[in-house]
């Protein structure tokens, strides 16, 4: 599964070839089971990984409007133990944001040893958005490509591990999803109207996605895209991508101090 999901360095992201209702050979059942398999085996590995301290783990979500970020965090990762955990979503820049690099606010929210941070939108959104709505001049966002694989390569080098997903969507499922948005009181508050222009410029979001994932996918910081359609399908396949990046760690419990084996608390 984790071979067919990435996207290779140096290949095309081809994201008009990949499904985004494949179902990865699973079903609801086999779904349900494999995400408590992955569930336990995360909060085993994160127990691990916190106490090891080594190194840090940045897991950066990505889609379109409606795609599953929100979702996969709620549902996949909820085997994660929150005090070694961190979500930080990014929004448009204000304030001393907009005035420092497009990459300041980024660096200064990566995860610590130990410590397991996951984007909810990105530094990609400046190469997402601000290209489909020609926010700066192209000559800029295309430098940005560069930027960010070597400020990925600098996490890598410093210990940090750097996964990232893209949640795969149609524009059938996307239509789906923001209808349920408008129709649900419980969930408007998720819509805003520039929704809809964004949904009107789908080709361009995924001609900016092709790109992105194509120029930034490398050995040091890898892109895989998730078939989005089916919520237990992402589930399974983002909890697959973690556990897969935290095994190769096979991050150990630190050696117990001598003086206290065998000590008996009175």
């Amino acid at each position: 599964m984790i071979d067919d999901l990435r996207v290779k360095p140096g290949d095309a992201a081809g994201l008009a070839e990949r499904a985004t209702d494949d179902k990865l050979g699973l079903n609801k059942k086999s779904a349900k089971d494999e995400l408590t398999r992955l569930t336990n085996e995360v909060a085993d590995l994160q127990s691990r990984f916190a106490a090891e301290a080594s190194h840090g783990l940045l897991l950066v979500l990505q889609a379109m409007d409606a795609g599953g970020k929100d979702g996969t965090i709620r549902t996949a990762l909820t085997g994660l133990n929150p005090q070694g955990a961190r979500v930080h979503g990014f929004k448009a820049p204000a304030g001393d944001e907009a005035q420092h690099d497009y990459l300041w606010r980024v660096h200064d929210v990566c995860p610590v040893k130990g410590e397991i941070t996951i984007f909810n939108r990105s530094h990609y959104e400046d190469v997402l958005v601000v290209r489909v709505h020609d926010l700066v001049p192209e000559k800029r966002w295309r430098a940005r490509y560069q930027h960010i694989r070597e400020f990925e390569r600098l996490l890598a080098d410093e210990g940090t591990v750097v996964i990232k997903c893209m949640l795969h969507i149609s524009a059938d499922e996307q239509r789906v999803r923001l209808q349920e948005r408008i129709d649900d009181p419980t969930k408007r508050w998720k819509f805003r109207v520039g929704d809809l222009d964004d949904r009107k410029r789908w080709d361009e979001f995924q001609a900016a996605y092709e790109d992105a994932l194509t120029e930034t996918s490398t050995d040091w910081a890898p892109w895989y895209v998730i078939p989005g359609d089916r919520n237990w399908v992402r589930d399974v396949a983002v909890l697959n991508v973690l556990v897969h990046h935290l095994a190769k760690l096979d991050p150990q419990y630190p050696k117990a101090d001598p003086a206290i084996v065998g000590l008996k608390v009175t």
